[in-house]
């Protein structure tokens, strides 16, 4: 598995359990399990943004990646 097809997959991972996290929030009954679940979407959110950042780089830098 070439390390751009492992990032894609890091990132197919991740933004399914960033749709889990979405449901949870929404279907908590406490507020400070909201709060936690929020502040987990957030991080989620910057991790995914830096994980597609770094595979745009590669994308770039190595074109045998793009669209596999």
């Amino acid at each position: 598995m070439t390390v751009g097809s492992q990032l894609k997959q890091t990132l197919a991972v991740l933004k399914g359990v960033r749709g889990t996290l979405r449901i949870y929030a929404n279907q908590a009954q406490e507020e400070e399990a909201k709060k936690a679940y929020g502040e987990g979407l957030e991080e989620l959110k910057a991790i995914i943004g830096d994980l597609e950042e770094r595979l745009g780089a590669l994308e770039m830098a190595e074109p045998q990646y793009k669209g596999s």
